[in-house]
């Protein structure tokens, strides 16, 4: 099976990979692109990224692993989808197989591959090429319909929406601060949130900042699914991005400002809530089940094994 390497998608062929996650997504019942990887292939991406494609024997686009090489710390990392009618015949062996000699080129072998759901499927095929189980980024899921407490917030501390141009700069430090030890959450530039800044699915309503005084000290970014964008199935929140600057902890601004998002995305008709939050972050894990959230998924990041 041929798998064909290029630096750059054209417009149809990212047409295609985009409806190809969207087939594999539909039958899965998890995307196996992340949401990164999608603006990459919508808005142009980093010059190193480098794409997979396998065909079927008409041109369809029936396989794609997308390889970013751009941290030069952790190595590269990589996504695959294949298809759910071209499956078991050796597409995904193939891409995986060339995503490895990617990584031997630019990233000196390090590599780490996403199994979005966490299929055992995915996992038969990472631990077969030699990776080893190193991540797990749960999705946790809660009713609106079910009761919510008032947001009670620390003293000083007051709630406005969002303002894009004016609170960019502070909001990128706190940022950068709250998830200083996050793969991907801590290295946000300008450009990462200006790009969702531009996505259909923004509300600035929804993107709440904590302020004391004139110091930004948390928020929480919601998000809808399913609301502007065609989905196979009825729009759900997200607690897209939550944080609290270090100097806040402690003072129950993370509970009041998660309540404050959720009664954000009650006030918008919403029955689900959802979230991603790394397995490991226990102390995150324990708030959101207090606020009543439960497993829904899990994604899971495998590590290469070097000699």
């Amino acid at each position: 099976m041929t798998v064909e390497r290029l630096d750059h998608l054209s417009t149809p062929q990212i047409d295609q990979v985009l409806a190809l996650s969207q087939a594999a997504g539909d039958t899965d019942g998890a995307l196996p692109l992340s949401e990164h990887v999608v603006l990459h292939l919508r808005h142009g991406g980093e010059a190193r990224a480098v794409h997979l494609l396998v065909r079927d024997a008409a041109g369809a686009v029936i396989g794609y692993a997308h390889v970013d090489t751009t941290d030069s710390v952790a190595g590269a990392s990589a996504e695959l989808a294949v298809h759910p009618q071209h499956r078991r015949h050796g597409a995904g062996r193939a891409l995986a197989t060339e995503v490895i000699k990617v990584a031997d080129e630019r990233a000196g072998g390090r590599l780490r591959l996403w199994a979005h759901g966490d299929h055992p499927s995915a996992s038969a095929l990472a631990v077969s090429l030699g990776f080893d189980r190193a991540r797990v980024l749960l999705q946790l899921r809660r009713s609106l319909y079910a009761p919510l407490d008032e947001v009670d917030l620390p003293e000083g501390v007051t709630l406005r929406a969002f303002r894009p141009g004016e609170d960019d700069a502070a909001w990128l430090a706190v940022n950068a601060a709250a998830f200083a030890d996050h793969p991907e959450q801590g290295r946000w530039t300008l450009d990462d949130l200006r790009v969702r800044l531009r996505e259909p699915w923004f509300d600035p309503e929804g993107f709440l900042l904590a302020f004391r005084g004139d110091q930004l000290v948390g928020f929480h970014w919601t998000k809808i699914h399913g609301d502007v964008e065609d989905h196979a199935h009825e729009p759900i929140g997200e607690v897209y991005v939550l944080g609290v600057a270090p100097g806040a902890h402690g003072g129950g601004l993370g509970r009041a400002l998660t309540l404050a998002g959720l009664w954000h995305l009650r006030s918008r008709g919403l029955a689900q809530v959802m979230l991603y939050v790394d397995e490991e972050n226990r102390r995150a894990v324990a708030l959101y089940q207090r606020l009543g959230f439960v497993r829904w998924a899990s994604d899971v990041s495998f590590q290469r094994s070097l000699p």
